[in-house]
């Protein structure tokens, strides 16, 4: 999708972020055209990848991955032990992109769902062999409005239609135990499930988090540049933007545009991906 030259607001008009992320002050942004894919990239995609060039992402190699508790397709001898503090996230024997959920799940079974279980460096990887990038922070937020200013939401400020209809893939009921699966998913929905923006892109909120490129700072937007800004130079991880199928109001209500977290670069999750961009 194209993205003519943009100038506009980026950052958190509600007052609704976390502190420590840095979604404020509102400031001005000026972006070059760029273009980027509608959809985050796909199982069938990233298998395309592995199959030409024979890479094998870092949770291949480290040999485990995280899962989250209720979708683990796998042996209870595969669980290594739950994280510290999110104990609903396993360590899990043999998760990869190939098997999201342990080794009882397979890519193959869910090839038009986002890839997961990638690392920032296996987001690159894949931007090299096919000749791309990943969006600048700004570009993905940019995008993600789908050019609409100011707003909560790629579609508005309303998370749901008047008629309670579902516009994108987060979590309902109390978390982390009870999914109502409302919106139709417990985990990830395939990509182009829920309507796309006005920019023609899907899932930019919910679903999976996407990479961005840049370093996360959470004072960066106090001093940030206004034209085409690539992040610091240094920072605690990689910027995630957009949320995922994981997202709550009660605990990460991170699904709006101007929402911002971070990972390590080395780190996978099965909530995690990437879509990717070119020069215009």
């Amino acid at each position: 999708m194209g993205i003519p030259r943009a100038v506009f607001l980026m950052g958190d008009s509600f007052d609704e972020g976390y502190p420590g992320d840095g979604e404020a002050p509102v400031h001005d942004v000026v972006l070059d055209p760029f273009r980027i894919d509608t959809t985050a990239v796909t199982n069938r995609q990233f298998s395309a990848f592995v199959e030409a060039t024979g890479y094998r992402t870092e949770s291949e190699r480290y040999g485990s991955s995280a899962v989250f508790h209720l979708v683990l397709r796998a042996p209870p001898e595969d669980v290594l032990g739950a994280a510290s503090g999110t104990p609903w996230w396993l360590n899990v024997r043999s998760a990869d992109w190939a098997h999201p959920a342990g080794r009882g799940s397979h890519w193959s079974d869910i090839p038009d769902h986002p890839v997961v279980q990638v690392s920032h460096h296996d987001a690159l990887a894949y931007c090299r062999w096919s000749g791309r990038r990943l969006p600048t922070e700004a570009e993905w937020e940019y995008a993600a409005r789908g050019g609409l200013a100011r707003n909560r939401y790629p579609w508005g400020n309303d998370l749901l239609k008047k008629d309670g209809t579902h516009l994108c893939n987060i979590w309902q009921g109390v978390f982390p135990t009870s999914n109502t699966e409302e919106d139709g998913y417990l985990a990830t929905a395939p990509v182009k499930t829920f309507p796309p923006n006005g920019f023609g892109l899907y899932e930019a909120s919910g679903n999976v988090w996407e990479w961005c490129a840049d370093w996360f700072l959470p004072k960066y937007y106090r001093n940030s540049p206004k034209l085409n800004p690539q992040g610091p130079t240094i920072g605690a991880g990689r910027v995630m933007r957009g949320g995922s199928y994981l997202c709550h109001d009660s605990y990460c209500n991170r699904y709006r545009v101007a929402a911002r977290s971070s990972n390590t670069p080395e780190s996978s999750t099965g909530n995690c991906g990437f879509r990717t961009v070119s020069a215009a």
